[in-house]
């Protein structure tokens, strides 16, 4: 389990499509400590297993079915920054929201509307996430944090701090650019457990 708060950005060294995968290689300092070969990490909120690390980065495989599912088929190139994290710890400080992983669609960047040194993300979503949008919920993209400040058709808007800014890719984002979302496990529970009671209503 993550928590979303990004701990490194990282640096996509190399791409290379290798008979079924995608093999990547990742350059980063801090979350290569304690990171074992096989061990699990976030990449831009999609839970990965380092295939091999080292004090200079790591690298993963990833299957036809990571790329169908993530913006990583066309932003997975050299030079790409990626937001890191490694797996919450059983004695960890829960400092952002559950976040499993697990990538439920793929939005796309409206627009990064800069304020000083805060900004405001829109954001797009597939149709079949919209319904779990809620107001002030949480919401990951590309594994990050963050809190719904608003809603928009087939879309929400969120508050950016400056920290957030400086220390995750969004200082590189532009519209148009595709992100990974992942909406609240919390609501996914939730329909799950009424959805006997709504049909039988």
């Amino acid at each position: 389990m993550f928590t979303g708060i990004v701990e490194e950005v990282g640096e996509v060294e190399t791409a290379v499509r290798r008979r079924d995968v995608l093999a990547v290689r990742i350059r980063a300092r801090a979350v290569t400590a304690g990171l074992p070969r096989g061990g699990s990490i976030a990449v831009d909120g999609c839970c990965l297993t380092a295939v091999e690390t080292d004090g200079d980065g790591f690298a993963c495989d990833l299957t036809a079915e990571t790329l169908d599912r993530t913006a990583f088929a066309q932003r997975l190139v050299p030079g790409a920054l990626v937001n890191l994290e490694r797996p919450m710890r059983a004695d960890g400080r829960f400092d952002g929201h559950i976040v499993q992983g697990h990538v439920d669609g793929v939005g796309k960047i409206l627009g990064l509307e800069r304020s000083g040194e805060a900004a405001e993300l829109n954001v797009a979503v597939p149709p079949h996430l919209e319904r779990y949008l809620v107001e002030k919920g949480s919401i990951a993209v590309d594994g990050i944090s963050l809190t719904v400040a608003g809603l928009r058709p087939r879309g929400f808007s969120v508050a950016v701090i400056p920290y957030t800014l400086d220390h995750t890719n969004l200082r590189a984002a532009r519209p148009g650019d595709r992100v990974n979302l992942e909406i609240d496990v919390i609501a996914k529970y939730v329909e799950r457990l009424i959805a006997p009671a709504s049909s039988r209503a």
